[in-house]
């Protein structure tokens, strides 16, 4: 049974009587993402009393709901019509929120395919730093140096302001989906891969555990029909994917820290300590090691990415560079003057 409200009038009292009082607020839905990113401290502001979808017509391919409404609710209302959420967001956790989901800008294994979060955003209703909540959507706001806000809000991590509403772009699921395991090493999966790219091939999930390629085809019959005469290999089951994508895979269960390194596509195998699962045909890796921060951090960067640490830590994001650095800070200075959203979970200064 679905609990709509509507709470945005609570929730922009709670943001007016912080700014009043120059109270930092802790913005978090069901807090299934806590452990990315530094400790955030404030009075909590909880979105979850904000829900429910507020439109959705599956012809026209667009959703709309409340931040606090419950991940698994959208879904399962897709689901009824025969739609999804394309970027095929992580919830880690039963309770997940679509604010949380938008404000972590998290994508699962159809990422590279399909896209990001961000790309999928088409409109939000924001609280501001200036007390006001605004809809922004399709134009743009003129004093932010021209970006589109509502795709600024995916992955800022609570740090711009309050989402209230999201629209999102929906997809009609696929016809046909079969997923498969291949023996191979990593060396040659990565260059199959890299093959593959260049051919209309059916692909929407890449995946080596350090044993297999595990790939998920997609598409119309014959695509995937043809595809899967020409590769062979042994029939997976579909759960491995929501498996790897909520972090619930045997891999997972290590103890030591868990990274998340985001690469160039068609890198070379990283030469780091400990366990890797690829993801995102290589573009994702995860890494279970005791390596230094240091250490994971520069074998990335020399190859143009970055690495995020899966811990509450002061370091978890890779840092910025200096003009990087600047930009952030002059977004968090216009859009949250008084430093009171979630202040430092991105980085220590913003």
């Amino acid at each position: 049974m679905r609990h709509d409200h509507d709470a945005s009038a609570a929730l922009l009292e709670q943001v007016n009587q912080a700014l009043n009082q120059r109270t930092p607020l802790r913005i978090q839905g069901s807090n299934s993402k806590a452990m990315l990113g530094r400790p955030a401290s404030g009075e909590v502001l909880d979105t979850r009393s904000h829900r429910g979808i507020v439109s959705y017509d599956p012809t026209e391919l667009v959703l709309t709901a409340r931040a606090g409404t419950p991940l698994r609710e959208i879904e399962a209302a897709l689901e009824a019509a025969g739609q999804m959420l394309p970027f095929e967001p992580p919830h880690l956790g039963s309770e997940a929120t679509l604010g949380g989901m938008v404000a972590a800008g998290l994508s699962g294994p159809r990422r590279p395919w399909a896209g990001s979060v961000r790309d999928h955003v088409l409109g939000t209703r924001v609280i501001t730093g200036h007390g006001k909540l605004l809809r922004f959507g399709g134009e743009v706001m003129k004093n932010v140096a021209g970006y589109d806000l509502s795709r600024l809000m995916a992955g800022s991590f609570g740090c711009l302001g309050v989402l209230t509403e999201v629209s999102l772009k929906v997809l009609p699921k696929p016809r046909r989906c079969h997923s498969l395991r291949l023996e191979m090493g990593v060396h040659q999966a990565l260059g199959e891969l890299a093959e593959w790219g260049q051919q209309p091939m059916p692909i929407s999930a890449a995946s080596h555990d350090g044993q297999a390629l595990h790939l998920r085809l997609e598409g119309g019959e014959g695509s995937v029909e043809s595809a899967l005469q020409r590769l062979g290999g042994e029939t997976l089951d579909e759960g491995y994917w929501q498996a790897l994508r909520e972090q619930r895979l045997g891999f997972f269960d290590a103890p030591e820290p868990l990274w998340r390194l985001s690469l160039p596509h068609n890198c070379p195998p990283l030469e780091l300590p400990g366990r890797q699962l690829l993801d995102w045909g290589g573009a994702q890796r995860w890494l279970k090691s005791d390596a230094t921060p240091a250490h994971v951090r520069l074998s990335v960067a020399r190859l143009g990415g970055h690495a995020t640490l899966y811990e509450p830590d002061p370091e978890a994001f890779h840092p910025l560079s200096g003009p990087l650095l600047r930009h952030h800070r002059s977004l968090k200075q216009q859009l949250d003057p008084l430093g009171i959203f979630n202040p430092g979970r991105l980085y220590a200064d913003v």
